[in-house]
C-alpha cells in the first residue's frame, strides 16, 4: 500500500485514536504513518466483539445455573479465548477447561486465583468471593 492509499475512515472502533500503519513512500521504502480507521476492519472487530458479547451472555446464563463456574464468563467479558488466558496465566488449557467445572473451580487454591485475578486485572477476593456465592 501506498503512503497516500493509507484508509482514513474515521470509526468509533479507534476510539478516537489512530493506528500505525506502514506503506511504501515515493521512494519505494517503508514508513509508518496513521490511519483514523478502515471500514471493512471496523465491521470485523464489530462482529468479533457481537460473538464476544453473545458468548459472555451464553456463559452467564451457565454460571447462573450452576453449570459453569465465573472464569469462563469473565474470560469473555474481558476478551480472551481459552488459549490467550492459558498464555496469561500460564495454566494449560485443559486445566482451563477443567476450571470452569463449578465443583473445581470451588477447590482453587489463592495461588491459583491470583494467576487468574492478575489476567482479568481483578481483585482475588472478587474470585474468592465467587467461590463461595452463585451470582444474582
Amino acid at each position: 500500500m501506498r503512503l497516500d492509499e493509507v484508509p482514513q475512515d474515521p470509526d468509533s472502533s479507534y476510539g478516537g485514536h489512530s493506528k500505525l500503519l506502514y506503506a511504501v513512500d515515493e521512494q519505494g521504502r517503508y514508513r509508518g504513518t496513521q490511519s483514523a480507521g478502515w471500514e471493512p476492519e471496523s465491521y470485523a472487530t464489530q462482529l468479533a466483539v457481537a460473538q464476544l458479547e453473545e458468548q459472555e451472555a451464553q456463559a452467564l446464563a451457565e454460571w447462573r445455573s450452576g453449570q459453569a463456574s465465573p472464569l469462563k464468563c469473565l474470560m469473555y467479558r474481558y476478551r480472551l479465548d481459552e488459549p490467550a488466558l492459558a498464555q496469561i496465566t500460564g495454566f494449560w488449557q485443559w486445566r482451563i477447561r477443567r476450571h470452569f467445572r463449578p465443583t473445581i473451580y470451588r477447590r482453587l487454591t489463592t495461588k491459583q486465583l491470583t494467576r487468574y485475578a492478575e489476567a482479568f486485572g481483578l481483585d482475588v477476593a472478587e474470585l474468592i468471593r465467587y467461590q463461595q456465592e452463585l451470582p444474582r
